[in-house]
Parts: structure tokens; sequence; C-alpha cells
């Protein structure tokens, strides 16, 4: 028998084979992500370029507007999938009557929630690569520079968002159903405030200024600004270094904070008995 790291990694392996079954299993719903992944690269591309001097004709190669737009459209892709299969599937489970099931059992609980982020990094990262070709087709060569530092503040980026799926699992047992409304509120806040689309110039400064309190806007301009190899005005919202230093502190302590409020809201869940509530 398995035992220590081993029985944890073994969970692990079989939680995260169990997400990508159940995604397999419905290919209609499968195939149709992916043309809504099309339809809104076309939707956004032509918003994007709203902002370009050309207008809507293919931009130059190495154009910032390609960069501008797919790197934040990236980064938007992983928040989106992280709160539905992070946060929101927790609630799935709770209507299906599996999550009680799963608590009375010995298997880790980190384990369930990491096991979720195995079904965002694999669907997320072949949407990204469809992405990057679609929207380069439209947009123009991406501008593709330091890679080193660009793949850090990438992999920083996505741990913090991992983090703030934990916090919204917890927040999903909390209200419920109600969650689904808070994902979508969410996910237009994060279009408008932390400006995946467009550069954070074209906000008012009254928005800009709650843009400068969210680690995520700093995570989107440090990581589009480096791959474009900081044109002119990039990044926007501070000097590079203090955006590096920003978005690093994000990628290392959010994760332990929401998986902290996961366990203080499931504890309560447990106290109350309300982990199968409908």
């Amino acid at each position: 028998m398995l035992t220590g790291p081993a029985a944890w990694f073994s969970a692990l392996a079989a939680m995260a084979r169990k997400e990508l079954t159940i995604m397999l299993r419905y290919p209609v719903e499968f195939v149709a992500s992916f043309a809504q992944v099309f339809i809104v690269v076309i939707v956004l591309t032509l918003a994007g370029l709203m902002f370009s001097r050309g207008g809507a004709r293919p931009s130059a190669a190495n154009s910032p507007v390609a960069g501008l737009v797919v790197y934040g459209f990236i980064l938007f892709l992983f928040l989106s999938d992280t709160l539905w299969n992070i946060g929101y599937n927790i609630r799935r489970e709770q209507k299906q009557g599996t999550l009680e099931q799963l608590y009375m059992s010995p298997a880790s609980k980190f384990a369930s929630l990491v096991s979720r982020i195995s079904l965002t990094l694999v669907w997320m990262g072949l949407a990204s690569v469809i992405v990057a070709v679609a929207m380069s087709a439209m947009i123009g060569r991406l501008p593709f520079a330091n890679l080193p530092l660009g793949v850090f503040l990438l992999v920083m980026a996505l741990s913090g968002t991992f983090g703030t799926g934990f916090a919204f699992a917890a927040l999903t047992l909390r209200v419920r159903e109600t969650a689904q409304t808070v994902v979508n509120l969410v996910q237009f806040s994060f279009m408008v405030v932390c400006a995946p689309f467009f550069p954070f110039s074209a906000l008012p400064m009254w928005l800009r200024y709650v843009s400068y309190a969210l680690p995520l806007s700093y995570a989107v301009d440090s990581f589009r600004s480096t791959l474009m190899g900081y044109p002119p005005g990039f990044p926007e919202l501070a000097p590079i270094g203090v955006e590096i230093v920003i978005v690093t502190a994000f990628g290392l302590l959010m994760p332990g904070l929401g998986y902290w409020l996961y366990r203080q809201e499931e504890d309560r869940a447990r106290r109350r008995g309300s982990l199968s509530e409908y």
C-alpha cells in the first residue's frame, strides 16, 4: 500500500484522470467549446483593432497590437476556466451528491482541488495555442521577446490565478447557486478593470486607480509587455521591476491564502452539515 507522498501523488493522478475523463465523455460540449473560443477570438480581435492606427487591416510583423490582445486574452482564458473548473465545479459535485462522500473518504482534499488544475492546464494550454495562431493570422505576427522572463511571469500569474480559484471554491460553498452569477460578474470585471484586450491608457483615470489595486492587472501588464519587448509606453502601470515583485508575491502567496480560506469554509460547512445541501 502506498503511503506518504507516493499516496498523495497517486490520489492526485487518479483525480486528474477522473476530471479529464469527464471532459472527454461530452464530445459535443468539447467541440462547442473550441467553436466558442474562435467566435470570441474574432469579436475581441476586431475590438482590439480599434486601438490600432491601422484600423481593421492586419498589422505589421511584431505589432504591439497583436501582443497586447493575444497575450492578454491568454490570461483571460486561464482566469475564466479557473473560476469554473476549480471554483464552480465544487458546486457541481455538491449538486450531484458526490462532494460529501469525497470528504468522508481518506482522500486528500488538497489533491481534489489541485486535480482540477490539470483540466485547466490541458484545455487552456491547447486553447491558448489555437488563440495565438488564429489571432496572429488576423492581426499580424506575434512579438516574442524575453522568453525566460515571460515564462516566469506566466507561471507566477497562473499560480496566483489558481489560488484565486481556491478562494472562489470557498465562496461557492458559502453562496451555493449564487456562485454562477458571481463568476459572470468577476469575468466581466476582469475584462474591464484588468484590460486584457486593450491598453490601460484607454481606461478612465478613476477606473485605472482600481486597476492599480489588483495584482492581476500587473500580471497582465508585465506578461504582455515583457513578451512584446517593452515597446514605448509599456509597461503602463509601474516599472517592470516593481511589477515583477508584485506578480511574484501574488504567485507565491495567493495559493496558500486561497487554500486556507477554502479549508475554513469547508470546516464551517461540515459543522453546519451543509456539504450535501442543494
